[in-house]
């Protein structure tokens, strides 16, 4: 059952109902005010996510409020990357009026039960990357909250904005090809994210339009502590990788950083390459070959098209694909076209 008994969303009467409950009882539970039984709790639980209810603030009239309020669904806040991306939606937030609340998923026991409490506090919904499973986002998307995913695959009825991946990734890793390297590894976990498989996906296919074997992915978090430990290995290696094409910036700083402590000279020895394009990759020695991605637009354009959807200016579903430009510097020893600075 995915909705009210006529098609509607679900309201807290068709919870009750549900739940063969009282609407004080259910009540209770939803607003977390006052004594409830466990037993309780799990059947008003179980109710609402049958129903996909949720308290929608979207569904009253924007007329008698103050201002939108949009919710920010994040996996995680640490690194670089979600510092550019907030500061793109908050502006553009800032600048037309409306306020932001952020929540992040990582480590909470329940997201799903925190984002449809969010639902219920403002006009729509942002979602970035892994922070939410697709049954969460379809279950918003039914109970008609206003939804726009980013760096994530399209889901019908949501609009989406996404920087693009593969060709870029393809690029770079025929510039590496090309010039000479022959034992390249990519760095990132595919299956961590759409735009981690999709770089995978363009590394994968530099290899095979050369009829090359495609090396598997070293599949790790995208995170320093995950470089600096994967340099340690590599160190130790017997045959040795000549090339590490890193998922994120992150990962490669940590590399190079390493592996310039312990006298492995990059590009010379091995090349490594990163993506984002974060401030720090402009400026550590060498400067790091990476691809920038804008990640400040990704920001401001989510929050625009949240705006649209809020206000009715546009009902159909939009997917956009912002474009993202290869920055090479000293690390991949390819020469220099493009500094980036």
């Amino acid at each position: 059952m995915a909705s009210g008994p006529t098609g509607r969303p679900a309201t807290i009467y068709d919870v009750a109902a549900h739940a063969k409950l009282s609407i004080a009882t259910v009540s209770r539970v939803l607003q977390g005010t006052g004594p409830v039984s466990a037993k309780a709790r799990e059947r008003v639980d179980q109710a609402a996510r049958e129903l996909n209810y949720v308290p929608l603030r979207a569904a009253r009239s924007l007329a008698v409020q103050r201002h939108e309020a949009h919710g920010l669904v994040l996996p995680d806040l640490a690194g670089p990357f979600y510092g550019d991306l907030l500061m793109g939606y908050e502006r553009w937030a800032g600048e037309h009026g409306q306020s932001v609340v952020i929540t992040v998923t990582h480590g909470n026991p329940d997201p799903r039960r925190t984002v449809m409490d969010l639902a219920g506090r403002v006009d729509g919904i942002v979602v970035h990357g892994n922070a939410l499973d697709v049954p969460t986002i379809q279950g918003l998307r039914k109970a008609g909250v206003p939804l726009v995913l980013i760096a994530h695959p399209p889901v019908t009825g949501c609009d989406s904005v996404r920087s693009e991946s593969a060709a870029s990734a393809e690029q770079l890793t025929t510039r590496l090809l090309d010039h000479g390297r022959k034992n390249l590894q990519f760095v990132g976990d595919p299956a961590s994210s759409h735009d981690v498989s999709e770089r995978y996906a363009g590394f994968a296919k530099a290899h095979a339009l050369r009829e090359l074997q495609v090396p598997k992915p070293v599949r790790v978090p995208l995170t320093e502590e995950a470089g600096r430990t994967l340099a340690e290995k590599v160190l130790q290696a017997r045959n040795r990788p000549d090339g590490l094409v890193c998922a994120n910036d992150e990962l490669a700083l940590a590399l190079v950083a390493s592996f310039v402590r312990n006298g492995i000279r990059v590009p010379e020895d091995i090349v490594v390459t990163g993506w984002d394009d974060v401030m720090a990759a402009r400026y550590v020695s060498p400067g790091l070959t990476t691809v920038r991605q804008p990640m400040a637009e990704l920001g401001r354009v989510a929050a625009e098209r949240l705006h649209e959807r809020v206000t009715g200016v546009r009902t159909r579903a939009r997917n956009d694909v912002l474009a993202t430009q290869l920055v090479l510097r000293d690390s991949c020893g390819t020469g220099i076209s493009n500094r980036g600075m």
